[in-house]
């Protein structure tokens, strides 16, 4: 099954102004690069509310699903 990249891109969109600007980067940097598996943990990982997604991505809170480290280390660096 093929995910549909303009439908996760569009779900990257957040209300967290910080993530937001997270997202707007990441899309402009990495998400081309994604494959159809890293797709899926992305769309796992847009699930969260953002509050508890910004603690990963800031380093504040730990992220204990391995298939979303990869992820969160790219939404992370600057």
């Amino acid at each position: 099954m093929s995910i549909n990249r303009g439908r996760v891109r569009w779900h990257c969109r957040r209300a967290l102004l910080e993530l937001d600007i997270v997202f707007e980067r990441f899309l402009a940097r990495d998400f081309d690069r994604l494959d159809d598996d890293q797709l899926a943990n992305l769309m796992e990982l847009l699930q969260l509310e953002d509050h508890d997604l910004w603690a990963m991505v800031n380093g504040s809170k730990p992220c204990e699903v391995e298939r979303w480290q990869g992820l969160i280390g790219l939404l992370g660096r600057n």
